[in-house]
Parts: structure tokens; C-alpha cells; sequence
């Protein structure tokens, strides 16, 4: 398990990097704005705008989680389908549903770790700035898009792993509307009572690439 984990870390380091300093920077820039209004109009303002506009100031962050876990999907498995490597690696000495499972484990640990950051940043200055409602407010909010942003890694992996082309596009399909439960609703804390079963809908969507792995093991390519 640590010799898998050792090689995805290989196949996915520099972007994970990438990707930790660019969801840095957009929630930094984030962070940013609220401090620029607080500084030419008051802190007192923000809170009014929050409270009377219903405003959270990280509507821009809305997609940027989603974006960086397909693209760690895109960069962990595309390579590992071109170069054909996959055959190779179902046939280690290793049980096949526990050597994709640790393979998807850990693009998802990368996600918490990079997601984690993020959380922990707005956590840290809002804590500053705004009362713990507001700040949970914010928090809550934004939840539901970095899950999204797991449940994307783990359905285009789905996609990636899939050997017939044929079948990658209604994969692609599914996978498309799957993530739109994510972004049915814009209001700010819209999924605070489904957020227990999004975390274990984002779970779930897990099981999909093993469906992709069977087909393979059974020769279903193009």
C-alpha cells in the first residue's frame, strides 16, 4: 500500500503543489476583497451587506474547487490509460478493487489536504473579522463546493478509467449531471440540512470506477 501510494504521489506532486497555491491564492484574493471594503468603508459595512444582502464575498471560489479535482483525475489516470499501464498494475500481487481504491485514496487525500488549506485560511482571517454566525455563514456555504470538488476527482476518474471510448461520453453525461446536484441552488447555506448526505453522496460516487475496472479486466476496449 505504501509503494502505491509512493507512485501516485510521483504522478501527482507537482500539480498538487499547483493546485494548492492557486486555491491558496483565489481564497486569499477572496479574503482580499472583504478586507479592501472593510478598510474604506468599516468593518460595520460588511457585516450590514452580509446581514441585509445576504452576501458571503467568495462567490468566486463557487467553481475553482470542482476544477481542481478533475484536473487531478485528468493528470492521475490519463497518463497511467496512454501509456497502458494500468494492465500492468492489475496484475501486481495485490487484490484489484483494494489497488484502485488506495489509487483513488489518494487523490482524495491530496483534495483534503489542498481544500483543507483553503478552509483553514478563510477560517482564520474571518475569525478575526466577523462573528462566529458570519463566519460559519461563509464557511457553510462554500462546503458544498469542495465537496463537489471530490465527488469530480472520483466521477472522472470513472471517466478516465473507462476503456471504450464509446462509453466515455455517456460516462461524461452521467458524470455531468450527477455534480449539477452541487450547484441547484446559488442561496448561501441552501444544503445545511442535506450536507450529511452529500458528503455520503460524494462517497458514493466512489463506486463508479470499479465499474470501469471490471470492464477493462474483461477485455471491453476499443
Amino acid at each position: 500500500m505504501n509503494a502505491i501510494f509512493y507512485k501516485e504521489w510521483i504522478k501527482t506532486r507537482w500539480y498538487f503543489l499547483l493546485a494548492v497555491v492557486t486555491t491558496l491564492g483565489f481564497s486569499g484574493y477572496c479574503m482580499l476583497r472583504i478586507n479592501r471594503v472593510a478598510e474604506l468603508k468599516g468593518i460595520e459595512h460588511v457585516w450590514e451587506v452580509m446581514l441585509q444582502r445576504d452576501a458571503i464575498f467568495i462567490d468566486l471560489l463557487q467553481f475553482v474547487p470542482l476544477l481542481v479535482g478533475i484536473l487531478l483525475a485528468v493528470v492521475q489516470f490519463v497518463p497511467e490509460m496512454q501509456r497502458k499501464c494500468l494492465k500492468l498494475t492489475l496484475h501486481l500481487p495485490y487484490p484489484a478493487l483494494r489497488m484502485i481504491a488506495t489509487m483513488l485514496l489518494s487523490g482524495v487525500m491530496l483534495l483534503l489536504i489542498c481544500f483543507g488549506s483553503n478552509l483553514l485560511l478563510m477560517d482564520t482571517y474571518l475569525g478575526s473579522v466577523l462573528a462566529p454566525e458570519l463566519k460559519a455563514h461563509i464557511l457553510l456555504s462554500a462546503l458544498p463546493w469542495y465537496l463537489a470538488g471530490i465527488a469530480g476527482y472520483l466521477l472522472i476518474s470513472w471517466v478516465c478509467l473507462e476503456p471504450s471510448w464509446k462509453r466515455r461520453l455517456p460516462n461524461l453525461l452521467i458524470t455531468v449531471l450527477l455534480l449539477r446536484v452541487f450547484f441547484l441552488s446559488s442561496t448561501p447555506e441552501a444544503y445545511n440540512s442535506f450536507l450529511p448526505w452529500l458528503a455520503v453522496y460524494t462517497l458514493l460516487t466512489a463506486s463508479f470506477t470499479w465499474i470501469s475496472i471490471v470492464r477493462f479486466k474483461m477485455g471491453k476496449q476499443d
